[in-house]
């Protein structure tokens, strides 16, 4: 039966020294991404993104029901169209 080697201990700690930036940051400028801070979203970007996710869930609901109209497949991608737009709205909301 073979011996484990013996365990290396590494020391814990910062790798960075405490209070470093990242390259090319300046604090009047750029964000700590190192991307220029861009304005808030306008209002119409959160309610365009409710609107297509609501607007997606009532659209499968109803065709899931059957009241609004037949169900058909060209309903439910739609449905899963316009929950899609409201997720990519999501994404570019600041």
């Amino acid at each position: 039966m073979s011996q484990k080697p013996a365990k290396r201990r590494v020391s814990g700690g910062r790798v960075t020294p405490k209070g470093t930036r990242p390259d090319g940051f300046h604090h009047d400028t750029v964000s700590h991404t190192g991307h220029q801070d861009l304005p808030p979203s306008p209002r119409w970007v959160p309610a365009l993104m409710f609107g297509l996710l609501g607007g997606g869930v009532v659209v499968i609901l109803l065709n899931y029901v059957g009241s609004a109209w037949d169900t058909s497949n060209g309903i439910l991608l739609v449905g899963l169209a316009m929950i899609l737009g409201g997720i990519i709205t999501a994404t570019q909301y600041r």
